[in-house]
């Protein structure tokens, strides 16, 4: 790692300019660009500047900007395309460097029905439903609060 690039990271190759890519808006600690295998018309990554697996390793700081440059980027994707909603989630697994998904969403595409899909999952199954309980709520808040 050097000046917190990942050597054969893409994204840290996009950010020195050695790849080449579609910006679309960029500020000190954060780039959105087009992805190359976009779900919809618009689909974009905004990722940060340094070298983070997960965006909860990132500063406050870099946090900030990342979620800031997603709303702008989300904002112009509204005025842009009008879709139903922007989807959004962040990801850092295949390729270890945080990027958030932002992906133009309308009723019955490929991300409406994945999260209805998964939201039907979500509310069916009887260990996933003990989950909506009083009691387990209370115990999950009270471990999450205290970690």
């Amino acid at each position: 790692m050097v000046d917190g690039k990942v050597e054969g990271c893409i994204f840290c190759d996009i950010i020195e300019g050695k790849a080449p890519c579609k910006k679309i808006y960029e500020d000190e600690l954060s780039l959105a660009l087009l992805d190359i295998n976009p779900f919809s018309k618009g689909h974009c990554l905004v990722i940060p500047k340094r070298h983070a697996a997960w965006w909860h390793e990132l500063t406050q700081e870099e946090n900030a900007s990342l979620f800031r440059v997603a709303q702008i980027v989300a904002e112009k994707m509204m005025k842009a395309f009008k879709p139903d909603f922007v989807c959004m989630y962040a990801r850092g697994r295949r390729i270890p460097h945080t990027h958030i998904f932002l992906v133009p969403t309308y009723q019955g595409d490929v991300l409406d029905r994945f999260f209805n899909a998964l939201e039907l999952f979500q509310e069916s199954p009887p260990r996933l439903v003990a989950l909506r309980e009083h009691g387990s709520m209370e115990d999950v808040a009270e471990l999450l609060k205290n970690a």
